[in-house]
């Protein structure tokens, strides 16, 4: 391993020798080595402050030039507000609707079909849809358990207009949905006058990759059709021509870093006529009165987007989609695919002196399928779980960025952990506070792991990070 683009660990004897057997094992990595240029052109930052980052689920990375490109812009032009006509406000307006128009490309969405909408982030746009969808009585809201909790808040609107929130179940261990409960529930759904179905391109928790052919299979139902795609579009190609949600969230700084604070809401232009706005801002309308007590919301995406964009911003997304497509994802896909694969492996190989496993997987084994985000828990020999706390704080120790907790996807978390709903209800119901800690729902499900540690590769992860967490994770092994 060229030491010019290797990790600090590299250039041990075990590691070379490793990278030396998996470059064997796997003879594609190869066609992947440009991104360890990158890496060293780049994001020299991670190997010169000796990061270990396994947290690209959580948050990607933004390389040199991103940052230097958006500083060269915004000191070469004058920005002025956009809801204007003098000439710093069109300079404005033209680079926003330069970005909206490479947003719309980069997915390969017709700008006829699909509007976009710029958020806060993926969140945000989530509850643009969760506040506008006109559910009434009788409608419903289908879900899947490994929803972030950003697609769980929508049940609070739902609920409100008297519609019903469906979960459709996970089964461990490859955290897969049981298809024939999903169709069953799709299939009473077609009975509603309005239907949403919320779903995960890719879980949070398990990496798991739900089928997009779902997406067709619940509008043939009457379903209009949410896909949250935060986690899919850092490492996988979304070709919104071939696939077409109705809606689609998504985060830029989980694809490339910077800027953190943008986010996007792709909709079809019919279903966005199908949402009404619980209330209207400043930009959102074409004509508003107060003598009249009457308002008009604007047409297609400037109805959603609140208040001022954040136009010194957007032209950082715009760079930073130019940044991705140089780069090549399919390359991405392919690095991230492999040192996935490489990674389970190693880990499930690792065993007691008894022969007890010292790692869980909650997620699949194979790659097919899945991403990135490998989530496990550590186990002694004994079969008790080591708490994930613990781990990370080892992990820190060492400089190595993970993730614990249950990543803000609840419901995959107690499917996985083995928490029922009996005692999540006896749990909630020993609660004299109107407000519950995390420490306190710990003590509450006593005995059981109440989290997991995910460690998730990306754009630029090379063979000595993965291998930097195998060698740490021996460390818990006992004899």
């Amino acid at each position: 391993m060229s030491q010019s683009v290797a990790h600090p660990a590299a250039g041990s004897s075990s590691c070379d020798a490793d990278f030396a057997t998996f470059l064997k094992e796997h003879p594609a990595f190869e066609q992947t080595r440009a991104l360890d240029e990158l890496r060293a052109k780049e994001f020299s930052r991670l190997d010169r402050l000796r990061h270990v980052y396994l947290d690209y689920t959580g948050g990607g990375l933004y390389g040199d030039c991103q940052v230097r490109s958006h500083a060269e812009f915004l000191l070469d032009r004058v920005l002025g507000n956009p809801h204007s006509s003098n000439p710093t406000s069109r300079d404005t307006t033209e680079a926003c609707e330069m970005c909206r128009r490479h947003v719309l490309d980069f997915f390969n969405a017709s700008p006829a079909e699909y509007a976009v909408i710029f958020t806060a982030n993926a969140s945000h746009a989530l509850k643009l849809v969760g506040e506008s969808y006109p559910f009434e009585e009788g409608d419903r809201l289908l879900l899947t358990f490994d929803n972030h909790n950003s697609v769980n808040g929508i049940r609070e609107f739902d609920r409100a207009h008297g519609a019903q929130t469906t979960y459709i179940p996970v089964v461990p261990p490859d955290m897969r949905i049981d298809e024939q409960a999903l169709d069953e529930q799709l299939e009473l759904a077609r009975s509603c006058n309005n239907a949403l179905f919320a779903y995960p391109a890719q879980s949070n928790f398990s990496g798991v990759q739900h089928p997009l052919e779902w997406i067709e299979r619940a509008q043939t139902h009457g379903c209009d059709v949410l896909l949250d795609a935060a986690a899919f579009v850092p490492t996988n190609r979304l070709d919104l021509g071939r696939w077409r949600p109705d809606f689609v969230a998504l985060s830029f700084y989980k694809m490339f870093g910077y800027p953190t604070g943008v986010g996007a809401l792709i909709a079809r232009r019919k279903a966005l006529e199908k949402l009404h706005r619980p209330w209207f801002a400043g930009g959102t309308i074409s004509v508003a009165s107060v003598q009249a007590d009457t308002h008009y919301l604007a047409a297609g995406e400037a109805a959603f987007e609140d208040g001022t964009l954040d136009y010194s911003n957007l032209p950082a997304v715009d760079l930073g989609l130019t940044f991705i497509e140089e780069v090549g994802l399919e390359r991405i896909h392919e690095r991230v695919s492999l040192l996935t694969e490489w990674l389970i492996d190693q880990l499930l190989a690792l065993r007691h002196g008894n022969g007890a496993p010292l790692i869980r997987l909650y997620g699949p084994k194979g790659c097919e399928g899945r991403g990135g985000a490998v989530t496990i828990n550590f186990f002694r020999a004994s079969g008790e779980v080591i708490d994930h706390d613990l781990i990370e704080e080892e992990a820190t120790k060492e400089r190595i960025s993970l993730r614990t907790g249950c990543f803000c996807n609840p419901g995959a978390g107690e499917m996985a952990l083995g928490i029922s709903r009996n005692e999540l209800v006896t749990c909630f119901s020993q609660s004299t506070a109107d407000r519950m800690t995390y420490d306190a729902f710990r003590r509450c499900i006593d005995g059981k792991s109440t989290g997991a540690v995910r460690v998730s590769v990306g754009m630029v992860s090379n063979f000595a990070d993965v291998h930097t967490f195998v060698q740490f994770a021996r460390r818990f092994l006992e004899p």
